[in-house]
C-alpha cells in the first residue's frame, strides 16, 4: 500500500480534516462506512474494523502530543489487525496469570513474529513473562 502523508499535527481529527485516508481493508472509504450501506449488505461488517493505516495516523497523532506509551498501544493494536479473532483471545486467555508456563508464553512470542509478522506484541509478551517471573505469575510446570 503506498503511504500516504499526513500531518499530525494539522489533520487532526483524521476523520473530519482528512477522511481521504480512512479505509478499510479492503479499500472501501470512510464515506461509505454508514450504517445504511451495513444493513443493505453492500458493506460487510468486517469492513467496519480499523485498519492498520488508521492505526499508525492515530500513533503520530499520539506522538506529536507527547503520548509516546499511547502511540506504541496503537502500533501495538495495528499488528493485531492481522491476527484473527480467535488466535487473539488466545493468547489473551494466555496472558492471564497462572495460565501459562514460560515456555507457552514465549512459544506464543515466536508465532506472533514469524506467522504475523508482530513484533511489538511478542515484545509485549516477553516483558510479560519477565514480570510474571518476578510476581510468580507463571503456570507452573
Amino acid at each position: 500500500m503506498k503511504a500516504r502523508r499526513f500531518d499530525p499535527k494539522k489533520e487532526y481529527p483524521i476523520a473530519s480534516k482528512r477522511p481521504d485516508l480512512i479505509k478499510t481493508i479492503t479499500g472501501i472509504e470512510y464515506k461509505d462506512l454508514t450504517l445504511e450501506n451495513l444493513i443493505s449488505g453492500k458493506i460487510d461488517v468486517q469492513e467496519i474494523r480499523i485498519s492498520p493505516e488508521t492505526l499508525e495516523f492515530q500513533a503520530q497523532v499520539a506522538e506529536k502530543h507527547g503520548r509516546p506509551q499511547l502511540a506504541l498501544n496503537f502500533r501495538r493494536a495495528a499488528e493485531l489487525t492481522r491476527i484473527p479473532d480467535e488466535e487473539v483471545l488466545k493468547i489473551y486467555h494466555a496472558l492471564r496469570p497462572g495460565r501459562s508456563t514460560k515456555e507457552e508464553l514465549m512459544r506464543i512470542a515466536e508465532e506472533l513474529i514469524k506467522k504475523y509478522q508482530a513484533k511489538l506484541n511478542a515484545a509485549f509478551i516477553r516483558e510479560a513473562v519477565k514480570i510474571y517471573e518476578k510476581r510468580n505469575l507463571l503456570k507452573k510446570g
